[in-house]
């Protein structure tokens, strides 16, 4: 297995991603995008300490950019939204 830090990339703070976590105890990450459920729950886990539930995952596409007359793409990523169990909590975000 991967080191978690390889896996999950970055934690997205979105307008979004605020209100699930407010509701649904979900919390979103940029994973990497060969990564898969199961790598991705076991690097949550080892990272935070927490129980994970559920884990979805999509991958979204790059956006089309333009700089004048040139037309280029931003990379494609792959994003996590992670259901974690009754009571717990990633203490990362709990001062955003």
């Amino acid at each position: 297995m991967k080191e978690p830090h390889h896996i999950l990339i970055r934690p997205l703070i979105t307008e979004k991603s605020t209100l699930q976590k407010e509701m649904n105890n979900q919390i979103a990450f940029e994973v990497h995008p060969k990564a898969n459920k199961i790598e991705i729950k076991k690097a949550l886990e080892l990272a935070f300490k927490v129980k994970v539930v559920g884990i979805r995952t999509m991958n979204m596409d790059g956006k089309r950019k333009r700089v004048g007359r040139f037309v280029g793409r931003r990379p494609h990523w792959k994003k996590a939204v992670v259901k974690l169990a009754p009571g717990q909590s990633i203490e990362f975000f709990e001062g955003a």
